[in-house]
């Protein structure tokens, strides 16, 4: 078998909010185009953590982090790190659908005219290609000038990751991703989701652990704060090591 690659490893972060301490001394490394998943009840650090991986949290005036996050062995809390592209390698999907109120094509075309691309035939390209990866733009295509909050919500979805595929990333984070769209409209973001996974390393953050256990190559589950077991998804949810990983994933509590 060959060495899984890491994409990012987390090393003893800490995190906190204001006097709260929300996540406690936490290793991960997760694995290079592969699915990880994190599961565990509310409020047990999941958003959090995955929101540090983009340093999203440094939004959050009182939030205060030790510890380091390396994406390719570099440390994205060194003080030198360009946070914008920080976010153009590692970008995110959140919960609730978020389109801006502009254009299915102003959607897709604003993170690249942010970064200084203005030739209209190559933003053409970007649209198109980040549309079809997002396995939205034959639903799209005749009508790229439509405002992208008059779509359906799995629609939407669906043109959130397409703007996020948009800028090139080499990382996506997706924080539950499906919890707002119905039944149909997840199944066509999991199965987009297992596509991807061959261009991009996946972290997403799930509350449907059949979610997890459908898509995920590797589950970390969180409780309070902590990592209490991490590996292959299989294993955790047929022979998890830890007691409370089992009371968890058979519903004992959560």
């Amino acid at each position: 078998m060959s060495t899984p690659t890491y994409k990012m490893e987390v090393k003893d972060l800490k995190l906190w909010y204001g006097d709260f301490q929300a996540l406690h001394g936490l290793d991960l490394a997760i694995p290079e185009k592969k699915i990880t998943a994190f599961i565990g009840p509310s409020g047990c650090g999941k958003s959090t953590f995955i929101k540090s991986l983009n340093r999203m949290n440094d939004l959050i005036e009182t939030c205060r982090i030790e510890g380091t996050i390396e994406l390719d062995g570099k440390n994205i809390y060194d003080h030198k790190t360009d946070v914008n592209q920080l976010r153009k390698k590692v970008g995110m999907v959140f919960q609730q659908p978020n389109p801006f109120p502009k254009s299915i094509y102003d959607n897709i075309a604003y993170g690249p005219r942010t970064h200084g691309i203005k030739n209209k035939k190559e933003l053409d390209e970007i649209v198109e290609r980040s549309l079809k990866q997002a396995a939205i733009w034959d639903e799209v295509k005749d009508y790229l000038d439509r405002n992208a909050l008059s779509i359906s919500g799995g629609q939407q979805q669906r043109i959130c990751i397409a703007r996020a595929l948009a800028v090139g990333p080499e990382v996506l984070l997706m924080d539950e991703p499906t919890s707002a769209l119905d039944p149909i409209s997840t199944a066509k973001i999991e199965e987009l989701v297992s596509d991807l996974k061959s261009e991009y390393t996946i972290v997403m953050v799930t509350h449907n652990m059949q979610q997890a256990s459908r898509v995920s190559d590797e589950t970390a589950f969180f409780l309070n704060g902590h990592i209490i077991e991490h590996g292959d998804t299989r294993k955790i949810f047929t022979n998890p090591d830890q007691e409370e990983t089992e009371n968890y994933i058979s519903g004992r509590f959560g």
